[in-house]
C-alpha cells in the first residue's frame, strides 16, 4: 500500500490519475466505509487520537474532505443556518471540513515525519532541555481547542540516537494534531520519542488551555493544566528531576 501525503503536504484535487480504482460494486460506497472497513480487517484500533494513514490510499484524503464538507453541510442545515443566503457561511461547510481533515486533526490522516537519527559520536550524556513547543490539539470529548506548551527533557547516553530540534516540533505537532485528552497526548509523545532516541532518561512537562472549559461550561478562562510524564533517570534520579523541573519553571515564569 503506497503510503498517503506527508506532512504538510496540501490536499490536491481529484483527477482520473490520483482518485483511487473503482469497481462496480465501490459506486456509492463512502470512502469512509472504505477506509473503516480496511481498518477492522487489519483488526487495528480507530480512536479518536490514534493515527490510520497506513489505511488510506492514494486519492481518498481528498474523498474524504468532500464527504465531510457533505455532512457538515447538513450539521448546518440542522442548526438551522441558511448557506445559500447567508454570504459569510455559503462556503463554511468546505472551511471546516479541510480544517479538520488537513490541519486539526491531521495527525490522525498522514503518516508519521521523516526523522533523521544520528548516532551519538560524542558520547554525550549531559541533560538537554527541548522547549517550549507550541502544541495545538483539540479535546475529543467537545472538539474544543487546547492550546498549550511542551518542554521536554532528554538524557542521552552512548547508545542514544540524535534527532535535529526541529524534529522534536514535528513529532510534537504530529501527536497533537488529533483529537484527545492531554494526558493520553502527553503518554503518546513520550512513546514515540522513547523509541526514536532510545535515551537514559526522558521527561515532558505540558501546560495548556482548554477551551472546552473557557468557552463553555464553567467558563473559567484562567485555569491551566499541567501534567508531566518521567521515563528512566527522571524517574529514578529525584535531583535530575529536580534539575529539569526547575529549570522548566524559570521558563515558565
Amino acid at each position: 500500500m503506497n503510503a498517503p501525503p506527508s506532512l504538510g503536504s496540501p490536499l490536491q484535487a481529484v483527477t482520473p490519475e490520483t482518485a483511487p480504482d473503482r469497481t462496480t460494486d465501490d459506486v456509492g460506497t463512502p470512502v469512509s466505509v472504505k477506509i473503516r472497513e480496511r481498518i477492522k480487517a487489519q483488526r487495528k484500533r480507530f480512536h479518536a487520537n490514534d493515527n490510520i494513514a497506513d489505511c488510506i490510499e492514494p486519492g481518498e484524503l481528498e474523498l474524504l474532505l468532500e464527504e465531510v464538507a457533505g455532512k457538515m453541510h447538513a450539521v448546518l442545515d440542522s442548526l438551522v443556518i441558511d448557506t445559500e443566503s447567508d454570504h459569510n457561511t455559503q462556503d463554511t461547510a468546505r472551511r471546516v471540513a479541510k480544517m479538520y481533515v488537513s490541519e486539526v486533526f491531521k495527525g490522525r490522516y498522514i503518516a508519521q515525519p521523516p526523522v533523521t537519527e544520528f548516532p551519538n559520536i560524542e558520547r554525550l550524556n549531559e541533560l538537554m532541555i527541548i522547549g517550549p513547543i507550541t502544541v495545538r490539539s483539540a479535546c475529543s470529548h467537545h472538539l474544543c481547542p487546547i492550546i498549550g506548551r511542551v518542554w521536554i527533557g532528554v538524557m542521552p547516553n552512548e547508545h542514544s540516537n540524535l534527532i535535529g530540534l526541529s524534529k522534536y516540533v514535528r513529532l510534537a505537532d504530529w501527536i497533537m494534531s488529533r483529537p484527545q485528552i492531554q494526558e493520553e497526548a502527553v503518554i503518546q509523545l513520550a512513546d514515540l520519542l522513547q523509541d526514536k532516541v532510545s535515551p537514559d532518561g526522558l521527561a515532558i512537562v505540558m501546560e495548556a488551555d482548554h477551551f472546552c472549559m473557557h468557552w463553555r461550561g464553567v467558563k473559567e478562562t484562567n485555569a491551566k493544566m499541567i501534567n508531566s510524564v518521567m521515563r528512566g533517570s527522571f524517574l529514578k534520579d529525584a535531583s535530575l528531576r529536580r534539575e529539569f523541573l526547575s529549570l522548566v519553571g524559570n521558563r515558565r515564569d
